[in-house]
């Protein structure tokens, strides 16, 4: 049995947030030919052992 009324498409924040950065992420390839990438290098922390680091100090 087929109900009355059948579901009505809801559009939520989620979506809308979604559909916005997958239209800028095309409008950028678009652009620039290739993906644009907004961080380039990560934070390296002070606190964590390098030894790359104190081989140059020596």
């Amino acid at each position: 049995m087929k109900p009355k009324h059948p579901k009505k498409l809801r559009i939520t924040e989620k979506d809308f947030l979604l559909a916005n950065r997958r239209a800028a992420r095309e409008e950028d390839i678009a652009l620039h030919g290739r993906p644009t990438s907004f961080r380039k290098a990560l934070h390296k922390s002070k606190k964590i052992y390098d030894r790359k680091k104190f081989k140059k100090l020596i």
